[in-house]
């Protein structure tokens, strides 16, 4: 309780606290799909290869994914206001480096730094309004943090392309310069130090195990399509490390008087249940941010800015969602909250597996909106509902691991769907081919597709190609409704905010 004190910030600076975490959250969130748009441009700059200048982002990544369970060791060993300041700082700078790279070398070493400098960003953000706020107050900030966090990666796609469009790639990394400056200034005037323990030491085998484990399973997520998975020497060896360096570090941290992550963090039921269902989140997140711009780009024909603007609204849904539940937090059970969301969220996702390549501008927009809703009316009171018991002691350690699990989330979601549509997409044109030919009484084949002729018969593949593609993304979109659907049970799992704080509240009495 004594760092929750020492945190909690009198009413006026509230807000001027929430702002300056909130900067620094959105310029980590915005980075995670910014580059991902200006990925061809870099690639003629510097001369790269498709799978060279994939490196831009599985760096990012893989950095960021090791150096985040360190943020609870480091915020207590130097101050979790010292350790922001310098995240923002080294954020900022790695990002000017990165947009002032001349050589693919130089941008893949400056994107490992944003990695491990952005690690910290979100879950220090959280942390730091979590403690900055009382309890009742907390659905209110977390629905202000979670925009950041959510709508960042949404509308990340839409500003890179309008950047890379009407400046230069380079601007998507200079646009972090002026929210760098003002959340350094910000933090450093009105977020409180916390409490040092200069004697904590890092229990570094447990480190090391779980780094080598989510390292390695990062490093093949990104890279199994590229070399088909398990047919690849380095995608199998990369599971096997990354299962060998997770059981080990179970089994270390069970054992161990000190270990990296205190195994007293799971015993909380809400937080356990909550790490679940934001792993979902992030599937469903970034899945989708994934899917939907191939779709309406290369089956729709839809250019770049077009399809950043389309999928902006999503955004919008998302923080309209977001600030509701932060005024019904208090009056509504938070599961209740939940409940809906995951139910606006599945029914999105189930008018997306009906999609044709004719589909209007205003069903993509609204069944956008819609899913944007849903995941704001999950996020915000699972955030709430998954802290609201907690120990102040775990709760570096804690945001930092729910942040974690987002990202693990989102990375295997990804690996996922684009596999299952590049192998769906086959099997679908293997059975159009089957029906497609000239023998069938009932095929008429117009003469653009005549398959006596070479230029008929590839225009006919062309086709079948193009709707076994269109069948493949709507079963993806089908087998993420189907994930929703299947966390739904997880609900009977939580207590609600005011009842588990009682239920601690008790429990520490006794």
């Amino acid at each position: 309780m004594i760092a929750a004190a020492s945190g909690r910030a009198a009413a006026p600076s509230r807000a001027l606290v929430t702002v300056s975490v909130m900067l620094a959250t959105i310029m980590q969130a915005l980075d995670t799909t910014i580059a991902n748009v200006a990925l061809p441009h870099m690639q003629g700059t510097m001369s790269a290869t498709q799978d060279q200048i994939s490196w831009v982002l599985t760096s990012y990544i893989v950095a960021a994914a090791i150096a985040t369970p360190l943020t609870g060791f480091l915020a207590g060993r130097i101050g979790r206001t010292r350790l922001f300041l310098w995240s923002v700082a080294g954020f900022t700078v790695a990002s000017m480096l990165c947009g002032a790279a001349q050589s693919l070398p130089q941008m893949v070493t400056f994107r490992l730094l944003q990695g491990i400098f952005g690690a910290s960003l979100v879950p220090l953000s959280q942390s730091v309004l979590l403690d900055t706020y009382p309890p009742e107050k907390r659905g209110g900030a977390m629905a202000m943090w979670g925009v950041g966090v959510m709508v960042g990666p949404i509308l990340g796609p839409t500003l890179g392309g309008w950047l890379t469009e009407y400046y230069n790639w380079r601007w998507v990394f200079y646009i972090n310069l002026p929210f760098g400056i003002l959340s350094f200034l910000g933090i450093l005037a009105f977020v409180r130090e916390t409490s040092v323990d200069a004697m904590r030491k890092l229990d570094w085998m447990g480190f090391a195990m779980l780094s080598i484990a989510i390292g390695a399973l990062q490093l093949a997520l990104d890279r199994g399509e590229s070399l088909d998975w398990l047919n690849s020497a380095e995608i199998i060896t990369e599971f096997v490390l990354a299962g060998l360096g997770l059981y080990l570090f179970i089994v270390h941290m069970f054992t161990t008087e000190r270990p990296f992550i205190e195994p007293g963090l799971f015993k909380d039921r809400n937080f356990a249940v909550g790490i679940v269902f934001i792993f979902v989140v992030g599937i469903v997140l970034l899945a989708t941010l994934a899917l939907l711009p191939p779709f309406l780009q290369g089956l729709m024909g839809y250019p770049v800015l077009t399809t950043g603007y389309v999928l902006a609204p999503r955004g919008l849904g998302t923080m309209v969602g977001m600030l509701l539940v932060g005024r019904l937090t208090g009056k509504v059970d938070e599961r209740a909250m939940i409940f809906l969301g995951l139910a606006l969220t599945a029914i999105s996702l189930w008018e997306m597996s009906g999609f044709t390549t004719d589909v209007g501008v205003w069903t993509l927009v609204r069944t956008g909106i819609t899913q944007g809703l849903g995941l704001g009316f999950i996020f915000v009171p699972l955030s709430t509902v998954a802290f609201a018991t907690l120990a102040p002691r775990y709760r570096n350690e804690g945001t930092a691991m729910f942040s974690l699990m987002r990202n693990i989330g989102s990375s295997i979601g990804i690996s996922v769907v684009m596999t299952r549509l590049a192998q769906a997409t086959q099997a679908n044109h293997s059975v159009l081919a089957e029906s497609v030919t000239p023998f069938r009484p009932l095929v008429q084949f117009p003469q653009a597709w005549d398959p006596t002729s070479p230029a008929g018969l590839a225009a006919l593949n062309g086709e079948v190609t193009r709707q076994a593609a269109t069948m493949a993304f709507l079963q993806d979109f089908r087998m993420m409704m189907l994930v929703v659907l299947l966390a739904l049970p997880l609900l009977l799992l939580l207590r609600g905010s005011r009842g588990a704080r009682q239920s601690g509240a008790a429990h520490v009495m006794d």
